[in-house]
C-alpha cells in the first residue's frame, strides 16, 4: 500500500534529540528532513509516498531513488529521519543514521564504499568500533524471533555481525532478520550512528548430509559441496552456482559468506577434505576466483559485472594460511590437531591460492572482502615456526598476519576463526584454541590478536574483552612500544569492517520483503541448476562390461526390482554431544521406489532394547535384477570429535582411509612427529602413533557391500552390483573394487542425482578432484604439504584413480578439461 503525506512530521525529531534545520551541500540541492509523526494513526507522517510492506511482525516504508540509486528501506515504528534533496526535478532520499538533519558523507550513497566507510569510523565511539570487531556465535532458531540475548548483544555490546546457523526457512528468517534491523535503528543517535546488522552464513547449499557444515530446510537451491564442484573441473559452474547462491542469501538476508574454503587438500586424511577444491593448486585457484567473483558482483540484465549491488555477498576465504596439511590429517578445531606440517618446503604454493585466487581478481569488486586466519601452527619439515620464532596459532602470529598485509597488499577485513580466545587445555572433549597464549588472560589474548594485525574475533558476543585490550594498547602506546593510538587502530579495522557493510549496501536498504524472498529461493532455475551441477559432478570410476549404460526412458526400471543391502554407522560423540547412530538401508529406499517397481532390503535383528544389533538378508535374489549399494568414505569422525587421539589426551591413533582396521606399523610412518607441544622439562612431546590402530565409524558399509555380494554370487546369476561411494575423503578402493561391477562416486549430492547416473539416465562426466591412494602404506610416504605425491590405486580393469581420472560411456574421459587440469596441454 503506498500513503501520502504532505506535513514533515517533527515528533520523531524531538523524541531522538536530534535537531530541526535545513541543509545545503555543494551542489546547491534542496535539502529536507522528514520524520515519523509519533500519532495513533497507522501510518507514519512522512512527507512524501511511500510503500508500506509487513512480514507480520514488522512494518517498514520503502522508497525507489530515481536514476538506478538505491532503494532505501526503514522502520515504520523507530523514528528514523528521511532526508531528501530534490536535484534537476527529482527527489533524491537518504537514511539520517546519526539523526542530525544533515546529509553527512557516510550517508550519501552516491560516495564510493571506502570514502564512507573512512568517515563513519571516525565519528562512531569506541564502544561501536568494539562492538563491530565482534562475530557472533551460532544462532540456530530464527523462529523464535529475535530474543532478550540478543537485543542485549545488539545493545549493550554493540554486536553488529551476526552468524545464521539455522534452517533455509524463508519466512522464519525474514522475520527474523527484519526484527534485528528494525531493533537495531531504534539506537542511533548523534554521537553514536546507526548501524545495520551483517548476517552472515557457513555453507548452507550441499545436498548431501554427511558434511559438518550445511543447513536443512527446503527454501533453498541444493548443489554439490566444493569438492563436487570442483569434480566438474569446469569453473562456470561455480559460477552458476555462486551468482544463484548470492541471489539466495541476500532473499535470506545474508550479506557475508564465511567461505570459499580454499586451502589446498594435500593431505588426504584431513577432516575438512570436502569443503576444499581439492588438492591441485590451478584447479583450486581458478574456483576460487570463480566463487568469489560471482558472488561479490551484480551482474545486469545483459549479465554484465556492475560491481557490488542489491544481489552481492561479502566473502571471506579461509582459512589462510592454508589448513590443509594438519599433521597426519589431524583437525585443528582441537588440541590434538594444532599443526600444520610443511615437509615439503611448499607453503608458498598453498598462499598462492589465495592471492592469486582471491586478491587479484578480474572482476569489478577487486579483491575477496575478507580472510579467516587458520586455528594451527605452522611449521616446517623440522618442527619450527614457519613465521617468527613463536609457536602460536595464526591469529596470534603477527609476522603471519602482517606479511599478508604487507607483502600482498592485503586491506580487507581479518577474521578469527571462532573460540580461538577460549582457552586450551589439552582436554579431550573440549574445544579451545589459544594455541601458544594459554594462561593469559581475555584481555592479553585480543589485544595481542589486534596487535598481529587481525580485525574480528569469531564466536565472541561480549565487547569488554575487546575494551580491555584497547587500554592495554593505549597503556603500551603510552610507553613507546607501540607507535600507532589504540584509537587510531580500532577505527582502522572500524573502517575495513564498515567498507564491507556499505559494499552490499544494507545501510541503504536492510529490510527483506518477504514476498520477494519467496520467489529468489528455491526457484525453478536455481533448483535445476542445481541440479544438473550434481549429475555432471558425478565421477564414475568402475564400468565394467558396461554395466552402466545409456538409457533413454526410466520407465523400463518400473517392471524391475533393486535390493538395497542395509549398513549401520556409530558416529563418533563430539564436543557438542554423542554421535547419533545410523542402522537402515546403505540408499534410500523412497528414492529408490521412484524408479523401481519394487524395493527389497534388510530385516533388522535388535535387541531386548531395541538397538539394531544386524541385519537378516533376504532368503534369495530369485527376482532381483539389480544390486545398488551405498557406501560412505571411511569416517575418522568430524572437526569437533578429537579424532585421532585417545580420551587419555596423550595417546594418538593414525586416521586412516580404509574401512578395516589399520595398524601403523610400516616403514613410512613417523616415529617421531613434527609437531608437539613443549613439556615442563624442555623436551617435545611425541604425537607419532606408530603401532596404533585406526578406528572408523561406518566399518560395515564394507561388510553391507560384501554381504550383498555373496548373496549374489549364492544366487548363481549375473547380477550387478553398483556401488554408490558418498565421498568426503579419498578412499583405498582395494577392499571392494574387484568386486564391483560398477562405482561412482558422489561427492555430497543427492540420492536422487546418484541413482540417474548409475540407472544410465545421465552419463557422468566429473573428473577426480583428489587422488585415491593404491594403500596405507603411500598415504604415510606423502608429505602434508605436498600435492599428487601418492602412487593411486590401480584397479581390476587397469585403470588408474589419479586426480582428473574419471570415465563416460566410451571410456577414460580425455578433453578440453583434462588438457588444461591434467597434462598441462
Amino acid at each position: 500500500m503506498k500513503f501520502r503525506r504532505t506535513l514533515i512530521g517533527l515528533c520523531g525529531l524531538a523524541l531522538l534529540g536530534a535537531p530541526i534545520v535545513n541543509a545545503v551541500d555543494t551542489w546547491n540541492p534542496t535539502l529536507s528532513v522528514s520524520a515519523q509523526e509519533t500519532t495513533e494513526e497507522t501510518a507514519p507522517a512522512y512527507d512524501f509516498e511511500y510503500e508500506e510492506f509487513t512480514d507480520g511482525v514488522t512494518r517498514f516504508g520503502l522508497l525507489t531513488n530515481p536514476n538506478d540509486g538505491p532503494d532505501i528501506t526503514f522502520s515504520l515504528d523507530s523514528g528514523i529521519n528521511i532526508l531528501t534533496e530534490d536535484v534537476d526535478g527529482e527527489t533524491y532520499y537518504f537514511r539520517d543514521l546519526n539523526n542530525n538533519g544533515e546529509l553527512d558523507v557516510f550517508e550519501d550513497w552516491r560516495e564510493d564504499a571506502t570514502t564512507r566507510a573512512e568517515a563513519l569510523s571516525q565519528v562512531i565511539s569506541i564502544d561501536q568500533a568494539a562492538g563491530l570487531m565482534l562475530f557472533s556465535s551460532h544462532e540456530r532458531d530464527q523462529a523464535a524471533g529475535l530474543t532478550d540475548d540478543q537485543k542485549t548483544y545488539l545493545e549493550n555490546d554493540d554486536l553488529r555481525n551476526v552468524l545464521h546457523a539455522g534452517p533455509n526457512n524463508a519466512e522464519d528468517t525474514v522475520t527474523w532478520s527484519n526484527q534485528f534491523q528494525a531493533f537495531v535503528e531504534t539506537l542511533g543517535s548523534e554521537e553514536e550512528p546507526i548501524i545495520p546488522v551483517n548476517f552472515s552464513s557457513d555453507p548452507r547449499s550441499v545436498a548431501g548430509n554427511v558434511t559438518a557444515y550445511n543447513a536443512d530446510g527446503a527454501d533453498i537451491s541444493r548443489w554439490p559441496s566444493n569438492l563436487g564442484i570442483a569434480a566438474t573441473f569446469n569453473p562456470e559452474v561455480m559460477e552458476e552456482f555462486s551468482e544463484m547462491s548470492s541471489e539466495e542469501y541476500r532473499a535470506l538476508g545474508i550479506t557475508m559468506a564465511l567461505g570459499p574454503q580454499i586451502e589446498l587438500a594435500t593431505e588426504p586424511r584431513w577432516l575438512r577434505v570436502d569443503g576444499t577444491f581439492g588438492e591441485d593448486a590451478r584447479l583450486s585457484t581458478d574456483m576460487t576466483e570463480a566463487y568469489i567473483n560471482f558472488s561479490q558482483s551484480t551482474y545486469d540484465d545483459e549479465g554484465n559485472d556492475i560491481g557490488w549491488g542489491a544481489d552481492s555477498v561479502a566473502m571471506m576465504a579461509k582459512h589462510y594460511p592454508g589448513d590443509g596439511p594438519g599433521e597426519s590429517g589431524r583437525e585443528s578445531h582441537t588440541f590434538e590437531g594444532k599443526f600444520a606440517v610443511f615437509p615439503g618446503d611448499n607453503a608458498q604454493e598453498h598462499i598462492e591460492v589465495f592471492v592469486n585466487g582471491g586478491l587479484d581478481l578480474a572482476g569489478e569488486t577487486g579483491t575477496v572482502s575478507s580472510m579467516m586466519t587458520s586455528y594451527s601452527i605452522q611449521l616446517d619439515g623440522e618442527g619450527n615456526p614457519l613465521y617468527g620464532e613463536e609457536y602460536e596459532a595464526s591469529a596470534y602470529n603477527e609476522d603471519l598476519v602482517q606479511d599478508l598485509r604487507e607483502t600482498y597488499g592485503f586491506d580487507g577485513i581479518l577474521v578469527t576463526d571462532w573460540g580461538v580466545t577460549g582457552e586450551n587445555t589439552n582436554t579431550f572433549g573440549e574445544m579451545g584454541s589459544s594455541y601458544g597464549h594459554e594462561g593469559t588472560t581475555d584481555a592479553e589474548k585480543h589485544f595481542e590478536i589486534i596487535k598481529a594485525g587481525i580485525d574480528m574475533f569469531g564466536g565472541n558476543n561480549d565487547k569488554q574483552p575487546v575494551l580491555d585490550a584497547y587500554d592495554l594498547w593505549e597503556e603500551a602506546h603510552a610507553n613507546g612500544e607501540l607507535e600507532q593510538s589504540a584509537d587510531e587502530r580500532f577505527r582502522d579495522s572500524a573502517r575495513r569492517i564498515l567498507t564491507s557493510f556499505f559494499n552490499v549496501g544494507i545501510f541503504e536498504n536492510p529490510y527483506l520483503n518477504l514476498e520477494d524472498s519467496q520467489s529468489v529461493l528455491a526457484s525453478e532455475d536455481k533448483v535445476e541448476a542445481g541440479y544438473q551441477a550434481q549429475l555432471d559432478s558425478v565421477v564414475m570410476l568402475k564400468n565394467a562390461d558396461n554395466t552402466i549404460q545409456a538409457v533413454e526412458d526410466a520407465e523400463v526400471y518400473k517392471d524391475m526390482t533393486v535390493y538395497i543391502p542395509s549398513t549401520m554407522r556409530n558416529p563418533f560423540d563430539n564436543v557438542f554431544g554423542e554421535g547419533v547412530p545410523f542402522a537402515g538401508p546403505s540408499l534410500s529406499v523412497e528414492v529408490a521406489s521412484e524408479y523401481f517397481g519394487e524395493v527389497i532390503t534388510d530385516t533388522e535383528i535388535t535387541d531386548e532394547e531395541g538397538n539394531v544389533t544386524g541385519f537378516e538378508q533376504p532368503e534369495n535374489l530369485d527376482n532381483v535384477d539389480l544390486v545398488l549399494v551405498g557406501m560412505a568414505s571411511p569416517d575418522n569422525g568430524d572437526n569437533f570429535s578429537n579424532a585421532g587421539i585417545e580420551e587419555d589426551g596423550s595417546t594418538y591413533y593414525p586416521l586412516s582411509l580404509q574401512y578395516r582396521p589399520y595398524t601403523a606399523d610400516n616403514e613410512f610412518v613417523r616415529e617421531t612427529s613434527i609437531g608437539g607441544d613443549l613439556l615442563e622439562d624442555g623436551s617435545k612431546e611425541n604425537r607419532s602413533y606408530f603401532g596404533n590402530t585406526s578406528k572408523i565409524s561406518n566399518e560395515y558399509d564394507l561388510d553391507a557391500f560384501l554381504n550383498a555380494k555373496a548373496l549374489v554370487e549364492e544366487s548363481g546369476s549375473d547380477i550387478p552390483v553398483i556401488v554408490a561411494l558418498e565421498a568426503k575423503n579419498p578412499v583405498v578402493m582395494s577392499e571392494f573394487e574387484a568386486d564391483a561391477d560398477a562405482i561412482v562416486v558422489g561427492f555430497q549430492i543427492s540420492h536422487n542425482a546418484l541413482f540417474d547416473v548409475m540407472l544410465g539416465l545421465h552419463e557422468p562426466q566429473g573428473l577426480l578432484p583428489i587422488q585415491f591412494p593404491a594403500n596405507m602404506e603411500t598415504v604415510e610416504e606423502q608429505l602434508e604439504d605436498v600435492a599428487h605425491d601418492m602412487t593411486p590405486y590401480e584397479d581390476s580393469q587397469g585403470n588408474v584413480y589419479d586426480f582428473g581420472f574419471g570415465l563416460n560411456y566410451e571410456g577414460q574421459i580425455e578433453d578440453e578439461r583434462t588438457n588444461t587440469y591434467v597434462t598441462g596441454e
